[in-house]
């Protein structure tokens, strides 16, 4: 189920990257003379997407949420949407009851453009296209099979979810408004209690139906038109507004800040991006959708606390009659408009509350998010696809002229690990693939090591490492293409993966022929590397080494050379020395899952070392708060270049020392 919803939040990132670009527009339109063709020009240009958000889910759902992304499954998402807003919609239901459409009940009218609907057709036209893309009809009405029945089984689908609608709708809708009316007697409490439901209703499109209790004369509120035809209270009309400004302005944008930052190293600019794009719209426009829905369903305990945090400012805005209003949404631009209205009252001080909100929802997003590990966007598991129809099942697989070693490498794991039926997430950390397998009794460890590899660790029936060496990410970018299906697998001509011993590798034409002085990488206690709490460091599968379980902070070169490598995570270095040798110097034991968070590195890729200058600086503590070791270790991963490696006894050292040495 946790896939599921995550799968849904990925699915959605398509349609939710064209609304800023909408908000922009409505917002820049808003701010314009109305009078001017192209303020309108603009706001229309926006409306488009706005108004149409619920067909965009529908849509990015129904090809998101499918095995193999065909548009026939888009087609399905469209009709799965309209057969239920076109039919229920006022003017539909009025034909269909023969009854004029003023006569149809208010509930309808947010039928159309509502979100909720819009996901519920993308989710049952894509799994109506993963059950009958395939079906084969008999031979009369064979036109009609395969992905050509999908659209057609939505529309009649969808007729048994309208007439179910039409019955459960009015029953939401007026219970809504009746809980609106009954709160909007509580005063600041109940302006709050009012902002909180406002956000927690934006999945399921019943926001409408409270918004219009507060916002319009549905229940003789009307704070919006009270408050822009200067007909109210002062300090009172508009309470239902105020409390947006600080939280679109400033508080989600700060959210969004707290996202990238929790974001893996690898995916902050693709994230950055998003959040950004996001954190203007709402700025600037008031629009949300963006930065909400990126998160909603992926974290959704984190919306939660962001539909709290909402309740409040709403709340503390009313409770200090600090009032401002909007006749589109809670941005700079309606700011600016409502700023010098006579009902506006300390508006300044929203920008205050704003700037306080930042802060809350800066450290509240952060903290939350790593307290409970949450899936915000570029913190999600690469998510195994469903691409049987393109990847093969396991067995043995063709190997082309044009695959790189990496490709040639990748298709026999893939093979051995049993292919696309067996994969659940591809990932990888300095050294190693860290997958996670349905059954992990179903790998040929033969086969795997027959790919050439030093060595695996199966972990549990679930979970196992796969040891390749400092170029595990181009294999695991290889293995990534193999099962989303970005590269065809064929099967060999072959019936199985051949599982004779690997060759072994050709002898390098440059050898270490002086001796290369080895330093300790940080103060504590030195140790030979079979003695670390980690298996594939232990069993010398990357190569011979030591390492040291610190008591400082400071981590230094272990040898001379150039910096070759830094893992995204900063948890992981390579250097090369003159001669030739090259080193790993890893930090800690399984800090990968750590995000970089407690490392502070001095150097970059391409820069020149020596031994026992500082590299980096870690924070101890928080790696041995998150239950993981601290442990420094340093291995030669080119050992055939090495004749005789040699350490020192077990001792205490200090960062810099000499402790052994390799010839």
């Amino acid at each position: 189920m946790k896939t599921y919803f995550q799968r849904i939040g990925q699915s959605l990132m398509l349609p939710i990257a064209t609304l800023p670009a909408a908000a922009i527009l409505v917002g820049l339109g808003n701010y314009l003379p109305k009078a001017w063709i192209l303020s309108r020009f603009m706001i229309s240009g926006g409306d488009v997407i706005l108004n149409n958000l619920a067909l965009l889910f529908a849509v990015g759902l129904a090809v998101g949420m499918t095995k193999n992304k065909d548009g026939a499954a888009a087609i399905a998402g469209v009709v799965a949407y309209l057969v239920p807003t076109t039919m229920l919609g006022p003017a539909g239901l009025a034909t269909l009851l023969n009854i004029k459409q003023a006569d149809v009940a208010a509930a309808f009218k947010y039928i159309d453009g509502n979100v909720l609907v819009g996901i519920c057709a993308g989710l049952i036209a894509a799994a109506l296209y993963n059950k009958f893309h395939e079906v084969k009809l008999p031979m009369a009405i064979s036109f009609f099979s395969g992905k050509r029945l999908v659209p057609i089984m939505a529309a009649f689908v969808m007729l048994f979810f309208t007439a179910a609608l039409y019955f459960i709708w009015p029953f939401f809708y007026d219970g809504m408004v009746a809980f609106a009316t009954s709160i909007s007697k509580l005063g600041f409490i109940g302006a709050g209690l009012y902002g909180f439901f406002n956000r927690l209703l934006i999945p399921t499109g019943l926001h409408h139906a409270l918004n219009s209790v507060f916002w319009f004369n549905v229940a003789g509120i009307n704070d919006i038109g009270n408050f822009w035809a200067s007909h109210g209270v002062k300090g009172v009309t508009g309470m239902y507004e105020a409390g947006f400004f600080p939280v679109m302005m400033f508080g989600l944008p700060a959210g969004a800040y707290a996202i990238y930052r929790n974001a893996r190293p690898e995916r902050k600019q693709e994230v950055g991006s998003l959040m950004l794009a996001g954190a203007f719209a709402s700025f600037f426009t008031g629009v949300t959708e963006p930065l909400e829905f990126s998160f909603m369903f992926v974290a959704w305990p984190l919306y939660l606390v962001h539909a709290v945090l909402m309740g409040v400012s709403v709340g503390f805005a009313a409770l200090m009659h600090w009032t401002a209003s909007f006749s589109f949404s809670g941005g700079l631009v309606d700011y600016l408009l409502s700023f010098r209205m006579p009902l506006a009252n300390q508006p300044y001080m929203l920008l205050v509350q704003g700037l306080v909100m930042a802060v809350i929802y800066y450290f509240g997003f952060d903290f939350a998010i790593k307290r409970f590990n949450l899936k915000t966007p570029g913190r999600e598991a690469v998510l195994a696809t469903d691409a049987s129809d393109s990847t093969a099942q396991g067995g043995a697989v063709a190997i082309e002229a044009s695959d790189d070693k990496y490709m040639q490498q990748a298709k026999k794991i893939y093979a051995a690990i049993g292919g696309h039926d067996n994969i659940s997430v591809i990932n990888n950390c300095t050294t190693r693939l860290r997958l996670q397998l349905k059954d992990t009794a179903k790998v040929d460890q033969t086969a795997v090591k027959a790919a050439g590899v030093p060595g695996l660790n199966v972990l549990d029936v679930h979970n196992i490492h796969i040891v390749i060496g400092t170029e595990v990410q181009f294999v695991a970018e290889a293995l990534q293409q193999l099962f989303s299906g970005q590269v065809a697998v064929a099967p060999a001509a072959t019936e199985s993966v051949e599982t004779k011993p690997a060759s072994p590798a050709a002898p390098s034409e440059k050898t270490v022929a002086i001796t290369t002085v080895l330093h300790a990488p940080a103060t504590g206690q030195l140790m030979p590397i079979t003695a670390v709490a980690d298996d594939t460091f232990a069993q010398k599968m990357l190569g011979d080494g030591y390492a040291v379980e610190p008591t400082g902070a400071e981590v230094v070169a272990p040898v001379s050379g150039e910096v070759t490598s830094i893992f995204p995570t900063k948890h992981a270095l390579g250097l090369r020395t003159d001669s030739g040798l090259e080193v790993l110097l890893h930090m800690g034991i399984n800090t990968v899952e750590m995000n970089g968070a407690p490392f502070d590195l001095h150097v970059e890729k391409g820069d020149q070392v020596a031994a026992g200058s500082a590299v980096a600086t870690v924070d101890l503590a928080a790696i041995k708060a998150a239950g993981k070791k601290t442990t420094m270790m340093v291995v030669i991963t080119n050992m055939d270049q090495v004749s005789k490696f040699s350490l020192n006894r077990e001792q205490n050292v200090t960062a810099g020392d000499i402790v052994g040495a390799a010839e």
